[in-house]
């Protein structure tokens, strides 16, 4: 039986984010918001030099959260109430801000610290790990939200409201922190900043009622009977948690909020389920039927999303970071990689696939060069997505050697840029011409020497094309990376493919497997040269490991439309328009 999550992944989990009222007045004026693990926060410092993360439940009370209002230590040394347990976590009230006090749970996260060997052995976790503050978060969305599971029940928990980061470093011996634990956190999300030798102190807001363990105090029976009748409680709560798709590693009592009636009785909703709360969030893990349900869910929402991404039959909010721009005919989500400083463009008109698309999604995961010559490589996203990124060689002099009589031309013309390559593999698949899938085009951050440039001419024919913010949308002084689908078979196609995978591979190595007759290249190069003539292109350095065909579990051919094999341009860099029939002088007759 399968498993639904009822889940969308990062782009679509922010929905409900995106449906916030503007931010209230009186932000610091560096305030600005940042999508974190399917979470939009508004990021801004504090007046003590930290950082504070503020979630939609949080931003109403921004005042509040500011340390000054509850972490000064006067206030704090004088109001905190230490809670129940092994973690550093307090009760505190706010200073009154507006007439209001807002009763907090502060918690400093143990991310990189040991589990106690205590906590693991209640449901024999031996590699699990405390959540970073954003993990711990995203976790608890999730689990509010609520689409997993049975509808008939409902976890309810604590409301999130900031993540504070002080402005103190310590030392690496007072973090109690391991560094290989940290680093794997920042491999699993690279994306999410994580320094080891700063605190993190989660905020939430104060539920009330009192824990299980208190409220057996008042039912009536011997000590063994409460006892049974609080592990049945338990029980239930971990099977319900388990339903919806999550486990706590360390379920306790403790961790259970109800509100018990005058004679000690606990309420029940209309269908009968126990009223309660689940608090303690920093052992909470997707099950591992969830967990593979997730990854399946996030490629399928991937690609039905992709498929349609040129599509405007609906109008999506557009979120306040991101921006749709239009480059040489093609439609772009254009916004900045909060990781790395860099500038992303995501071609289409869906916002929801920004955030697949950023550099920690795809930069580090594990690669593998397709290119002997130029730095091409096929990775897999974090989202279990198949892509080709390629670094763009724009303004650097062409190679020729291999086709002499042709290197008037391709010095002439030169390394196209990527938002030429995209605007070319657009109006080929307008007239008839399939190439590979366009993703994404990412600007690098950080500023690079490159001293192989002597081409300067795209720089120059796009200065006047800039960005949102007003910079140039190619400037000579960073690299570029373009993003291209992996082929393997049309999007639509593969949406909807539940059984073996396809496969993409370029004609010369098809010819080497056996998989079309080694004469057939000759015909199918020429075949492409002509279809490219015809679209008005021409590629000065066209071979056949350029061309894709796709192929089944058997290695069959998938065809196309019209019953010949499928067969895709996946190499723009020298594609240039051919002139107008009339611009092109006739030979003299003779």
């Amino acid at each position: 039986m399968g498993f639904d999550t009822g889940l969308k992944p990062t782009g679509a989990n922010l929905d409900a984010e995106r449906a916030w009222s503007p931010p209230p007045d009186g932000l610091p004026p560096d305030a600005r918001p940042i999508d974190l693990l399917g979470i939009r926060y508004v990021r801004c410092r504090t007046a003590d030099g930290g950082e504070l993360y503020l979630t939609r439940f949080g931003l109403p009370f921004f005042l509040h959260l500011q340390p000054e209002n509850w972490f000064e230590r006067d206030w704090f040394e004088a109001n905190r109430e230490r809670l129940v347990g092994t973690s550093v976590v307090y009760r505190l009230p706010t200073r009154p801000v507006n007439d209001r006090v807002v009763q907090l749970v502060v918690k400093w996260s143990r991310v990189g610290e040991d589990v106690p060997g205590d906590t693991l052995s209640v449901n024999r976790f031996i590699n699990a790990d405390f959540n970073s503050p954003f993990e711990e978060f995203s976790l608890l969305h999730e689990l509010r939200r609520g689409l997993t599971g049975p509808e008939g029940i409902r976890i309810r928990t604590q409301r999130p409201l900031a993540i504070y980061v002080p402005p103190e470093r310590l030392q690496l011996w007072q973090t109690g922190r391991s560094e290989s634990k940290i680093a794997a956190k920042i491999a699993r999300h690279p994306g999410v900043e994580l320094d080891i030798l700063r605190q993190y102190v989660l905020i939430y807001e104060w539920i009330k009622g009192v824990d299980l363990v208190e409220a057996s105090t008042g039912w009536d029976g011997s000590p063994e009977d409460r006892s049974r009748r609080m592990g049945g409680i338990t029980s239930l709560v971990i099977h319900e948690l388990e339903q919806k798709g999550y486990q706590v590693v360390d379920m306790k009592p403790a961790h259970i909020i109800v509100r018990p009636r005058p004679d000690g009785s606990l309420p029940r909703d209309r269908s009968g389920q126990l009223i309660y709360a689940l608090i303690d969030y920093e052992l909470l893990v997707r099950t591992p039927q969830h967990e593979e349900a997730v990854r399946r869910d996030h490629r399928r929402y991937y690609l039905e999303h992709m498929a349609r991404r040129f599509e405007s039959a609906e109008v999506k909010p557009m979120p306040p970071h991101l921006n749709a721009v239009n480059i040489l005919g093609v439609d772009y989500i254009y916004g900045q990689a909060e990781s790395t400083g860099g500038r992303l463009w995501v071609a289409g008109r869906d916002p929801d696939l920004f955030n697949y698309f950023l550099p920690e999604r795809w930069r580090r995961t594990p690669k593998r060069l397709l290119s002997v010559v130029n730095q091409v490589y096929r990775t897999t996203t974090k989202d279990n997505i198949n892509l080709v990124w390629r670094v763009s060689r724009v303004g650097e002099t062409p190679s020729f050697s291999d086709l002499p009589g042709r290197a008037h031309d391709i010095l002439r013309h030169g390394y196209n840029s990527p938002f030429e390559e995209f605007a070319h593999a657009m109006e080929l698949n307008r007239a008839g011409v399939s190439t590979v899938y366009l993703r994404a085009i990412y600007m690098t951050g950080r500023r690079v020497e490159r001293p192989n440039i002597a081409d300067r001419s795209r720089y120059e024919q796009l200065a006047g094309i800039q960005t949102p913010d007003g910079s140039p949308i190619l400037l000579p002084d960073h690299e570029y990376i373009t993003l291209w689908g992996f082929w393997n078979g049309p999007d639509k196609l593969i949406a909807s493919h539940t059984g073996p995978a396809f496969r993409g591979v370029d004609v010369e190595h098809a010819a080497g497997e056996g998989i079309i007759p080694g004469e057939t290249v000759a015909q199918i190069m020429g075949r492409a040269h002509e279809r490219l003539r015809r679209a008005g292109f021409e590629h000065l350095r066209l071979r056949p490991n350029h061309l894709l065909l796709s192929c089944d579990a058997a290695d069959d051919l998938v065809p196309d439309s019209s019953g010949r094999p499928e067969l895709r341009l996946c190499n723009f860099e020298l594609l240039r328009r051919l002139p107008p029939p009339s611009e092109v002088t006739a030979p003299p007759r003779g």
